[in-house]
């Protein structure tokens, strides 16, 4: 499929007295188009995410970035440093799921308030982003899922309380999740762990692993870059959102 232009904008998401600040990528031309939501890492809405959102934007989506950190850092946007992924953490611990849910589903609130989108929704989320990415697929809206080496799925949730593991069951739709074999920061046992209660569940859903891969490996700033396990992983999104969104419900 060839790309499609794009328009980019900052826009403004309005979830009850909170302003969410989002990065909004979307085709140019007639008809409508499937919403997708990008989470980031913990590094806030950076040119990595941005490009993120142009990307699929350019496949014929909508997709949007929204700032999950906008209560307790608005505009974060931080590199890849030690010291910057310290701040980006400290952010991160102050988040809650309730919280995070309901941005969410502000953020698809603002997407059905446009005249371009459908009905079918989705979502991708990196490292954080993918950890937001599997309570993301907990709500009605949400029809398919990309989490990308989601940390600690399998051992808590934001802001305390039962792993975010325990909501498997109210997975709607179609999840694909990707993990490096490599990856210091998930073992492999709590992948094996999420799958298991996947199919227990009977959720509809792929796991990818990506043998000698790291953590971060989609993401072509960091030192963990891999382009192989990143391009492979990208056609699976695309077939993913291909087959969920762009058909008719």
């Amino acid at each position: 499929m060839s790309e499609q232009q794009i328009l980019t904008h900052q826009v403004k998401v309005v979830n009850g007295d909170l302003q969410l600040s989002a990065y909004l990528a979307q085709p140019v031309g007639q008809g409508t188009f499937p919403g997708v939501i990008v989470f980031q890492e913990v590094f806030g809405v950076n040119a990595h995410i941005r490009d993120v959102t142009e990307r699929i934007a350019k496949q014929g989506y909508v997709a949007i970035a929204p700032a999950i950190f906008q209560r307790t850092a608005p505009n974060f946007e931080t590199g890849y440093t030690e010291k910057d992924l310290e701040i980006g953490r400290y952010h991160k611990d102050l988040t809650t799921a309730d919280q995070l849910l309901s941005d969410t589903q502000a953020t698809i609130n603002y997407l059905k308030s446009l005249p371009v989108t459908t009905d079918n929704f989705g979502c991708i989320g990196f490292c954080f982003g993918g950890h937001v990415a599997y309570l993301a697929a907990t709500l009605p809206d949400i029809k398919a899922t990309a989490s990308f080496y989601g940390g600690g799925i399998a051992t808590m949730t934001p802001g305390g309380g039962e792993p975010t593991i325990t909501r498997t069951p109210e997975i709607n739709g179609s999840i694909y999740l990707f993990f490096g074999n490599q990856d210091p920061l998930i073992p492999n046992e709590q992948g094996d762990q999420i799958e298991a209660e996947l199919q227990k569940h009977q959720i509809s859903h792929r796991v990818f692993r990506y043998d000698g891969t790291d953590h971060g490996f989609f993401c072509d700033r960091r030192a963990s870059y891999n382009p192989s396990a990143a391009a492979d992983a990208w056609t699976h999104v695309l077939q993913l959102y291909g087959e969920t969104l762009k058909t008719s419900h």
